[in-house]
C-alpha cells in the first residue's frame, strides 16, 4: 500500500510530523481539534515579528504601514476564499466561538418573546450555550432539528419547525464529532422562504469542502484559522453586507469608532465597526499564508486521497469485532467517530497514543449529540490532507492490538 508521491511531498512541508512520540512515528488523527502548520505558514509569524512588527491602521510610520498592508491583504484572501462580494463582510475573530457569540449578543436587540431559534441535535456547544443565553435574556425559544436513525439530520422535522416566527437559524456544515455533512443549501433555502437569517458553523468544512458563500445564500458563515493550517487564535466572521451595517456593534473601544466624546460615540465603518481594539494581526497575516498554501494545493486529489482516507479506515473499524462506527451509511468529511463496547474511550486513546497515534477522545463538545447517541462519548479519527494510507493501516493494526491487550 502506498501513499501518492504528491502527498509524501506535501508532508515534508510540515515540520511537526517528522518528529516521534513515545519511539514511535506520529501518526496525527485529530485534526478535527486543530490541524498542523505548513513552514510557509510558521515563517510567515516570524517574518512578521522580525520585520513589520507594528499596530495597524494607527500610524503612519514605515512598520505600520507595511503591517497594515500585509494585514489587510490577508482580509483580501479570505474573501476571495469564500467567494465573498465585498471584503467589508470579512470580520477577523478569535475563532468561530467568539464568531457565534458575535452574532448571537448583536442579533438578540431584535429578538422578543416567543421568536424561535432553530439549532440542529449535531451542535458544537459553541452553537448552542450562546443561543440558549440568548434564549434566556430574551424570551426566545430554542428549537433543535432531530436525527434520523441514520445520524442525519431530520429534514422533514426541520420543515415543521420552521414557521413565522423562525428568526434565526443556525447550523453546522460538518459535525466536529460525526463528520457527517449536512444539507446546508437545501436548510438556508427552506429557512429563507419564513425570512430567517441563517447562520452555519463552517470550523470543520472549510479544510475539506469548497465554500462559496454567494452560491450558499447564507446570511452568516464562520471558521477559525486553526482548523485548515493556520494560527489558533485567529477566525472569520463572513456576514452580508447590508446585514452587518444594520447591526450594532458587540464591543467598544479603540479601532470600532469614528468619533467619541463623554456623552456618545459614533461608529466606524465595516469591516472595523466590529473589530475593537488591537486585533491579532500575525494571527491574520499567518492565515493569510495558510489560504495561500491551500491555493496552492492541488485541491481535486486532495479532497480524493481524503475520502480514500475516510473510506480505508471505516470499512477497517467495521471488520474489527465490538467496534460500532456511528454514521457509517453516509457522506462523512474528515472524521469518523467509534466506540468499542465494553471499553472505556480515554484507555484506547491513552493505549494508542502509547503507540505514537494521536485520536481524540470524549464527548467533543458535543454532550448533547451523545446524549442522542446513547454514550458517553466516542473516539474520533480525524483526517487531514497530509494523513497517508499507511498511517490509517497503523492506526487499524494499533486499534487491533490495544483491544487485544484490553481483553487479555
Amino acid at each position: 500500500m502506498s501513499s501518492a508521491p504528491y502527498i509524501e511531498q506535501l508532508r515534508k512541508q510540515f515540520p511537526i510530523l517528522q518528529q516521534q512520540v513515545n519511539q514511535h512515528p506520529l501518526v496525527y488523527l485529530d485534526n478535527a481539534a486543530t490541524t498542523q502548520k505548513p513552514q510557509s505558514v510558521i515563517d510567515a509569524i516570524c517574518d512578521y515579528y522580525q520585520t513589520s512588527n507594528a499596530n495597524v491602521h494607527r500610524a503612519s510610520h514605515a512598520l505600520s504601514n507595511q503591517a497594515t498592508g500585509l494585514f489587510e491583504a490577508s482580509r483580501l484572501k479570505v474573501q476571495h476564499f469564500l467567494n465573498a462580494n465585498y471584503s467589508e463582510e470579512i470580520i477577523w475573530t478569535k475563532g468561530t466561538t467568539e464568531g457565534i457569540n458575535l452574532i448571537a449578543n448583536v442579533m438578540s436587540a431584535q429578538l422578543q418573546t416567543g421568536d424561535e431559534i432553530i439549532i440542529s441535535a449535531v451542535e458544537h456547544h459553541a452553537n448552542i450555550v450562546p443561543w440558549q443565553m440568548v434564549a434566556q435574556r430574551t424570551g426566545a425559544v430554542l428549537k433543535v432539528i432531530p436525527l434520523t436513525a441514520e445520524f442525519t439530520l431530520d429534514i422533514d422535522a426541520f420543515k415543521t419547525l420552521l414557521s413565522e416566527r423562525t428568526k434565526i437559524v443556525s447550523i453546522t456544515h460538518v459535525s466536529n464529532a460525526l463528520g457527517i455533512v449536512n444539507p446546508i443549501q437545501t436548510m438556508i433555502a427552506l429557512a429563507h422562504q419564513f425570512d430567517a437569517k441563517v447562520i452555519i458553523d463552517g470550523a470543520q468544512a472549510v479544510a475539506h469542502i469548497d465554500v462559496d458563500v454567494q452560491a450558499l445564500d447564507c446570511d452568516f458563515y464562520l471558521f477559525s484559522g486553526h482548523k485548515i493550517f493556520g494560527p489558533t487564535g485567529i477566525g472569520v466572521l463572513y456576514g452580508k453586507k447590508a446585514l452587518l451595517e444594520a447591526l450594532p456593534p458587540w464591543q467598544g473601544g479603540g479601532e470600532m469608532i469614528d468619533t467619541v466624546t463623554f456623552t456618545k460615540a459614533t461608529y466606524n465603518k465595516l469591516p472595523f465597526k466590529f473589530e475593537a481594539g488591537t486585533p491579532n494581526i500575525a494571527g491574520a497575516i499567518g492565515l493569510g499564508a495558510a489560504l495561500d498554501f491551500v491555493n496552492g494545493l492541488d485541491l481535486a486529489r486532495c479532497h480524493q486521497h481524503e475520502q480514500q482516507l475516510i473510506n480505508f479506515t471505516q470499512q477497517a473499524l467495521m471488520q474489527i469485532p465490538n467496534v460500532a462506527v456511528f454514521a457509517s451509511e453516509v457522506q462523512k468529511s474528515g472524521a469518523i467517530s467509534f466506540v468499542v463496547k465494553g471499553e472505556h474511550n480515554s484507555d484506547i486513546a491513552m493505549l494508542l497514543d502509547a503507540q505514537g497515534i494521536a485520536v481524540r477522545s470524549g464527548t467533543h463538545c458535543a454532550m448533547p449529540l451523545m446524549s442522542s447517541l446513547q454514550c458517553n462519548g466516542t473516539i474520533r479519527a480525524s483526517f487531514s490532507i497530509y494523513n497517508t494510507l499507511e498511517e490509517a493501516a497503523a492506526f487499524i493494526t494499533a486499534l487491533k492490538n490495544v483491544i487485544l491487550m484490553l481483553q487479555e
